[in-house]
């Protein structure tokens, strides 16, 4: 029998499961105080739904169920592989939550403020950083087409981000119906777009050149690399500078009242700023995007966006959805890396009690030493200096003793 997980998922010790309860609550809380509501969906989605959801390359990496019994051996016979399955589990929250309100939305109210804290899963290549497992933390604004949803988002996920430690951090925001404008306009066509800002995306890692040269790989048109290629040159990265390319400069209007609004908002707290290489890899992005970045941390702890078209791929009619997720993974590994110390947390004492103890008397000496402690009650050993050696690599601050007053702090010397 192996004892180890498997790759792409792992066991949490209990110094990092009481981390990751407490990041949780203190979002949670952070999500609740703002009206958003909890709500859970299964961890399988019927495999039609998650192969038509939009979900760009995690489509690749769609965790498929085997059909069962009769059901399989029928498709076994068949030789077809694309009939072996029938569910898989969900790669992301945002087309449950689609289904879930598809299915219930005559019991919802609007707009519906929501938060999902939950397990999805992917088949990534296992490596530090990437998963099979992990959790996601979103709240989603469904049923409202205004700009409003966006703000209210991001100040409320920032708001999130303060009250666990985080500062310094920036807001990119941008609107992928803009940036798609621009490189129509600039000879690209709209079946290549898709490509086209995936290569973009990577204009902070690999440059000008490096755009221009991948987009010349891929066979694009030369006229229209050359002219996105000016624009990298020129370094006037402005939203007036990329709208004035868009040709309808209304296009726009929202994203500019979402960054002086946001801004106004922020106060200084946070930065907000436009990026125009910002697209985010879900095809079903259909308007704004944001991410949040810590400059001490590469890569972002925070992402999300409009996805005005997934609810209506089940009701047949348009639904304005915008979402925002926390890198729950990514925050609780920079925490744990820093040393974080849950605030506000008791210490840790260990009772310990002799095998003639009264063991009513120990649990209830035990509640009583609850008003300043965590309490754990251990049968005492008979080698004292090696248990408390324990208890201290442990994380305990202090040992108490059941038949007597005595409290050992820990890692102290007599």
């Amino acid at each position: 029998m192996k004892t180890q997980p498997l790759k792409g998922m792992r066991d949490l010790l209990p110094h990092e499961q009481a981390l990751r309860d407490h990041i949780q609550a203190e979002i949670l809380a952070t999500y609740r105080a703002a009206g958003f509501q909890r709500i859970s969906t299964p961890i399988l989605e019927d495999l039609e739904n998650l192969d038509k959801s939009d979900g760009g390359d995690n489509l690749n990496l769609i965790f498929k169920v085997l059909k069962r019994g009769d059901k399989l051996t029928s498709a076994l016979q068949s030789g077809d592989a694309t009939k072996l399955a029938d569910m898989g589990l969900r790669y992301d929250l945002t087309l449950p939550l689609s289904r879930y309100y598809a299915a219930n939305r005559a019991s919802l109210p609007t707009p519906f403020k929501v938060i999902q804290t939950d397990r999805v899963y992917r088949a990534e290549r296992p490596q530090k950083g990437r998963l099979r497992e992990f959790v996601q933390c979103d709240i989603d604004i469904l049923g409202d087409s205004s700009p409003n949803a966006e703000v209210e988002l991001i100040d409320v996920t920032a708001r999130a981000l303060l009250r666990i430690g985080f500062t310094g951090f920036t807001v990119n925001i941008n609107d992928r119906r803009i940036l798609r404008a621009m490189l129509e306009t600039m000879g690209f066509a709209a079946d290549t777009l898709d490509s086209v800002c995936i290569s973009f995306d990577k204009l902070d890692k690999i440059g000008a050149d490096g755009v221009r040269d991948e987009l010349t790989e891929k066979e694009l048109p030369a006229n229209a690399v050359a002219s996105l290629y000016d624009f990298l040159q020129g370094g006037d990265f402005s939203l007036e500078a990329v709208a004035s390319r868009c040709g309808d400069a209304s296009l726009a209007d929202d994203l500019r009242y979402v960054l002086s609004a946001s801004e106004k908002v922020a106060n200084g707290r946070y930065g907000i700023a436009y990026c125009p290489s910002l697209v985010r890899g879900q095809g079903y992005y259909t308007g704004m995007v944001f991410e949040i970045v810590c400059p001490q941390f590469s890569g972002a702890v925070a992402g999300g966006g409009r996805y005005d078209n997934m609810v209506g791929k089940f009701i047949g009619q348009q639904v304005p959805a915008v979402g925002f997720s926390i890198g729950f993974e990514r925050v609780c590994g920079i925490l744990l890396e820093q040393g974080y110390a849950i605030p506000g947390a008791k210490p840790r004492l260990a009772l310990l009690y002799l095998p003639d103890a009264d063991f009513a008397d120990v649990l209830a000496k035990a509640e009583r030493l609850r008003a300043g402690y965590d309490v754990t009650v251990l049968p005492q050993a008979k080698k004292l200096g090696k248990q408390f050696g324990t208890l201290e690599a442990a994380g305990y601050q202090a040992a108490a003793f059941a038949d007597n007053d005595d409290i050992r702090q820990l890692g102290q010397k007599k």
